[in-house]
């Protein structure tokens, strides 16, 4: 088999995996209300990602691929090391329920793996600082719009009668929508960037230039691993933070869409993960702090602080392996 099939399909792995892993991401919140079926809601969810990328650009893959490590640095063996980590890293998390960050563990790995070939050296310090502020600033942002833009929404509906539930459960089909869009324009981008960085490595490009059939193969495979969806993790954040109200769904999607679209826009490559779970929190922390059930994000926390490195080190080691 080629280098080149390798490539893609590796990247393509990591894409679908990507899906499936962050579908909880984008439903849990609609099932939970009951706005929509499990099955409608993760169709509608994949159609929209499919179409994310080619209505708002490929920003966040340029910052992937072009950003982060000088371009001589790159090898072809650093690229397949840092993807068969990514994955490794989002089956064990999956596995065991835990909503980790793909975005992390594709960064991380990509690090581990270029550090212990070419040395820290190669590593562009003004795009990591903007990858791990985007990274690090989004859930805080993600909390802080989710609480705020919560309280404003019982403020204005102070005086509503409990019909306002059937407001908010069917408008959860747009806001879903554009959760949905603004996952596939930020996250099937940082396969496109890798694919992208891969094939100019080996000569298939002259220049970093995402192709058109990088952009489908990548929005087609995050796009079928949320229509298959990871069951597991829809039940941690759909169930276990707190009982999740039509408001609550509402008030979550719109936020995050915010936060993530505007991120890809501006080329930040931020975790659909994060970003979700702790605007989960911030919009249950606006009914009541004491709704929510605090020790469940403990796992989370843990997995956020360990992806980057232990992505790293794994990549090392895959690294090591293929040379």
């Amino acid at each position: 088999m080629s280098t080149l099939a390798i490539l893609v399909i590796l990247a393509l792995i990591f894409d679908f995996l990507n899906g499936f892993h962050d579908s909880s991401n984008i439903v849990a919140t609609i099932i939970f209300s009951r706005a929509m079926s499990p099955r409608a809601a993760l169709t509608m969810t994949a159609v929209a990602e499919f179409s994310g990328p080619f209505l708002f650009g490929v920003a966040v893959a340029k910052t992937i691929g072009e950003g982060i490590i000088l371009p001589g640095a790159i090898s072809i063996t650093v690229i397949l090391a840092a993807l068969s980590s990514a994955i490794f890293w989002n089956l064990f998390t999956w596995y065991f329920g835990i909503p980790s960050s793909s975005s992390h563990a594709l960064i991380g790995a990509l690090i581990g793996a270029v550090v212990v070939s070419a040395g820290w050296g190669t590593i562009m310090l003004p795009g990591l600082l903007k990858v791990v502020l985007a990274l690090f600033l989004s859930p805080i942002l993600g909390f802080t719009v989710g609480f705020l833009f919560t309280r404003l929404i019982f403020f204005l509906a102070r005086n509503a009668t409990p019909k306002i539930n059937w407001f908010f459960r069917h408008l959860q089909i747009l806001t879903g929508l554009g959760l949905g869009l603004s996952h596939g324009a930020n996250d099937a981008q940082k396969t496109m960037g890798v694919i992208t960085l891969g094939l100019v490595t080996i000569g298939y490009l002259d220049s970093f230039s995402v192709p058109i059939w990088v952009i489908a193969a990548s929005a087609g495979a995050i796009s079928l691993g949320t229509a298959i969806g990871g069951w597991r993790l829809i039940r941690t954040l759909g169930a276990k933070f707190y009982k999740i109200r039509p408001v609550h769904g509402f008030s979550t999607q719109l936020s995050s869409a915010g936060v993530i679209l505007g991120a890809a826009l501006l080329g930040g490559p931020v975790s659909t993960t994060q970003v979700v779970s702790s605007t989960i929190l911030g919009v249950g922390a606006a009914q009541r702090i004491s709704m929510v059930r605090w020790q469940v994000m403990n796992s989370i926390l843990l997995a956020w602080l360990l992806t980057i490195p232990a992505t790293a080190i794994v990549s090392a080691l895959f690294y090591y392996l293929f040379s």
